[in-house]
C-alpha cells in the first residue's frame, strides 16, 4: 500500500459526472478524469467495494452530504469503486439516497488505480474502503482503510482535512477553529 507522502498514482478512467441524474443518456453522463483534472485543488477519494450494497450508500450520502463543506475547503471529493461506469449511473439513478448525488465516481473496472494504491481486497477482489487526501500537489498526506464490513465516517474527513490543511500541529480531537500547537 502506498503511504504519507507518496504522489497519487497516475490514472486516466471514466467516471460518472454529476450531471448523470440529468443526462438524458449514458452518452453524456460521463467524462474521463485523471490525477491532474483537479489543479490546485485538495482532493478527497474514497472507495468503496461494489456498486448495490448496504453500507456503501449510507457513505456515499454522508461524503455526499458535506459536499458544500469539502468545496469551502477547495477541496474535491471523488467516489471511487471496481464497478463500470454503467453500474455506477444505474445504481445512482436507482437508489433514493444516490439520486442528484453531484460528484464523480471513478470506474476503475480494470483495478489499476485500486491496485496502484494496494487497496484490493486479497479474497474478493474489489476495493477496501479506502480513504486518501491528496494536497495540490498530488502527495497523499492521509490514508485510512476499514474492513469491507464496516462504514466511515465522513465528518471526521473533514476534520482531518481541517487539520491538514492548517499546516501546523493539530492536538487529538482537534477541530477547526480551535488553537494548534505552538512551542
Amino acid at each position: 500500500m502506498l503511504t504519507i507522502g507518496d504522489k497519487l498514482p497516475a490514472f486516466d478512467l471514466l467516471a460518472v459526472d454529476h450531471d448523470s441524474e440529468r443526462a438524458p443518456g449514458p452518452d453524456t453522463a460521463f467524462k474521463r478524469l485523471n490525477q491532474d483534472s483537479y489543479p490546485g485543488k485538495w482532493k478527497v477519494l474514497f472507495f468503496w467495494p461494489k456498486d448495490f450494497t448496504f453500507v456503501c450508500p449510507t457513505e456515499i450520502k454522508g461524503y455526499g452530504d458535506l459536499l458544500e463543506a469539502f468545496g469551502d475547503r477547495d477541496t474535491q471529493l471523488i467516489g471511487a469503486s471496481t464497478d463500470s461506469e454503467f453500474a455506477h449511473l444505474a445504481w445512482r439513478r436507482d437508489h433514493q439516497d444516490l439520486k442528484g448525488q453531484s460528484f464523480p465516481w471513478l470506474a476503475d473496472i480494470k483495478h489499476e488505480l485500486a491496485g496502484a494504491l494496494g487497496i484490493l481486497d486479497r479474497n474478493e477482489g474489489v476495493a477496501l474502503r479506502a480513504t486518501f487526501i491528496v494536497d495540490p500537489d498530488n502527495r497523499i498526506r492521509h490514508i485510512s482503510v476499514n474492513d469491507l464490513s464496516v462504514g466511515r465516517n465522513p465528518q471526521e474527513t473533514l476534520r482531518l482535512l481541517d487539520a491538514l490543511q492548517t499546516d501546523e500541529l493539530c492536538p487529538c480531537n482537534w477541530q477547526k477553529g480551535e488553537a494548534t500547537i505552538r512551542f
